[in-house]
């Protein structure tokens, strides 16, 4: 079988979660045999990212616009591409790439599947673009799938806003390899960052509202009365709100408890997991946030908002799931921190149900299942 797999973004800073799955996705389906190739653009793709995907044939667009991700192209060659794949797989919504991709598997009757990763609400900025984009083909590339895939059940309400009927979406989530999260030794963590001897909260994920960072943050200003000895670190790239939130910090005479450390990966992402009290996940919208799954088999307990799709971690009791407020977070938080057994067990169960549930071997599987009753045939 030939896949080829569609992202505007594999740079883990600025694809985020989307980037991650993909490049993830691709790797284990090459261990598995399949021939996999992914289309990106060049945008922050480093030779050591490309070294990395053992065994996937990457083709990288150059781009030249880094707002909207538009690549210089050749349609000829893009259909070439679309022509020797037996199934293409598109990530996301709002990228020139996808709507590339999408003519020529119509031009040529290809089936494909697509995972907007959340992306199908109209939000924040360029609302206007996005419904141009919308008329002129975007509802179109979703309308026209072979399949729909939802990482999370809060997708498919997005889809049928669409047009799209259930019966064509499949619900696979993100996954995770425990492997990647495996520490050897001990980390200087705390000491590089100064955070030696101070219990934190932890938050992953850009600084963008529609991910929520400065709701945590009002939270956490909220509870620093309760819980004045820990700290709040956020890890991530600058999505448009780090500004705001270090003033909203400096307001609260808080600067030497907020942490700001930008994007962290490795052996400090790692780590962050590990040494964090409790991670917190703020989200608007979210769908299925890979995030939960880093925390959970790194064994951290966890506080999520019911717009993440996940809310079935309240039912094997292993996380809390609270609205996307200021104060739906900060209940959660405090329930959290005022019972540290309960928290340890929470991260117990999340644990063994990230690792029964979410491994990469068991998210392929579904995906090559789905691949084949596509073809109709068991294509190897």
């Amino acid at each position: 079988m030939r896949v080829l797999n569609v992202n505007a973004l594999l740079d883990p800073v600025t694809g985020g979660g989307m980037a991650e799955r993909t490049v993830q996705m691709s790797r284990q389906m090459a261990k598995q045999g399949i021939d996999v190739i992914i289309l990106t653009t060049d945008l922050e793709l480093t030779g050591s990212s490309v070294e990395k995907m053992e065994g996937v044939e990457i083709v990288a667009l150059p781009c030249i616009n880094k707002r909207y991700f538009f690549p210089k192209f050749s349609y000829k060659a893009i259909k070439n591409l679309v022509r020797e794949a037996d199934i293409i797989h598109l990530t996301g919504h709002w990228t020139f790439i996808n709507a590339m991709v999408y003519y020529a598997a119509r031009d040529l009757h290809k089936p494909y599947v697509i995972w907007p990763g959340g992306a199908l609400p109209i939000y924040g900025r360029s609302g206007i673009l996005k419904n141009l984009y919308n008329y002129l083909v975007g509802r179109k590339i979703i309308r026209d799938a072979a399949r729909h895939i939802a990482g999370a059940q809060n997708e498919f309400e997005q889809f049928a806003r669409y047009g799209v009927n259930e019966n064509t979406v499949s619900l696979i989530p993100n996954g995770i390899d425990p492997a990647d999260f495996s520490l050897s030794n001990r980390s200087d963590f705390r000491r590089r960052y100064a955070l030696e001897g101070k219990p934190f909260i932890l938050f992953v994920g850009r600084l963008n509202s529609i991910k929520g960072p400065d709701l945590l943050l009002q939270a956490f200003i909220d509870l620093t009365r309760e819980f004045g000895k820990y700290h709040l670190v956020f890890v991530g790239p600058d999505g448009g709100m780090r500004a705001g939130l270090e003033k909203t910090t400096r307001e609260a005479s808080l600067e030497d408890k907020v942490h700001f450390l930008g994007y962290l990966g490795g052996v400090d992402k790692k780590a962050a997991y590990r040494e964090a009290d409790l991670l917190v996940i703020p989200s608007r919208q979210d769908a299925m946030p890979i995030v939960a799954l880093e925390a959970g088999i790194s064994g951290t307990s966890i506080v999520l908002t019911d717009q993440c799709g996940f809310n079935e971690v309240e039912n094997i009791h292993g996380g809390i799931v609270v609205p996307a407020s200021a104060e739906g977070i900060q209940k959660g938080i405090t329930t959290a921190l005022n019972d540290t057994h309960a928290r340890n067990v929470m991260a117990k169960n999340l644990k063994q149900y990230v690792a029964d549930n979410f491994t990469w071997k068991i998210i392929v599987d579904k995906y090559l299942t789905l691949y084949r009753n596509m073809l109709g045939r068991d294509v190897k």
